[in-house]
């Protein structure tokens, strides 16, 4: 029951999306976003922040590998916020060449890791996400590290860190992940931060 209701939910965003595209006037991106077949989701993303805007990879392109921008552990009385952005490496098949990276919103804390590969011409199929409950009193830090699966079946752990536990994997891909939205906590001053909350997959199969 709950993955035919995420399926309902991913196509009544899909619809969404393209309305919003529409209403702006966007053709291009309208010819991008047809192509996209559908959205993976997990169930324990957090609840803070707002959905940036989707980022795809070119025509053609699927994600053969990803990046992870983390904060490190700032101790006490620092605020922590973890995993603050994820980018999508897209390929034709070739990990060195004809490489695009694509990145929605990402948090403003931390730096970029090195990308981690999907071995041979293999791409990116579901992820999972290693989500920090609500605490209270304390400081929360909502995403903490991603895992994709290969379409090989190999599974890739980002350098993130380790608070908090991993969900369910998403559904799978039929072909291959071609593009990504996170939902971001905005910057709150003396408040706590949490930056990356959620994240979305795009699947393509061409």
């Amino acid at each position: 029951m709950q993955g035919m209701e995420l399926q309902a939910g991913a196509k009544l965003l899909l619809l969404l999306l393209l309305l919003w595209v529409i209403y702006c006037g966007h053709a291009q991106i309208i010819r991008k976003i047809a192509r996209y077949a559908s959205i993976v989701e997990v169930t324990n993303g957090g609840t803070w922040g707002d959905w940036a805007w989707p980022e795809m990879c070119p025509d053609g392109y699927f994600a053969s590998g990803f990046s992870i921008k983390v904060e490190p552990p700032q101790g006490i009385p620092g605020d922590d916020t973890a995993l603050n952005g994820i980018r999508l490496h897209c390929t034709r098949g070739n990990a060195e060449q004809n490489t695009h990276v694509v990145e929605s919103q990402s948090g403003s804390w931390g730096s970029w890791s090195e990308p981690l590969w999907c071995p041979g011409s293999h791409y990116l199929m579901a992820f999972s996400l290693r989500v920090e409950p609500f605490s209270f009193p304390g400081d929360n830090t909502a995403v903490n590290n991603v895992r994709f699966r290969c379409s090989d079946g190999v599974e890739l752990e980002g350098p993130g860190l380790n608070w908090g536990d991993y969900g369910d994997w998403s559904n799978s891909c039929a072909k291959g992940v071609c593009g990504l939205q996170t939902k971001i906590q905005k910057p709150r001053g003396l408040r706590d931060d949490t930056a990356l909350n959620d994240v979305r997959v795009f699947c393509c199969n061409s």
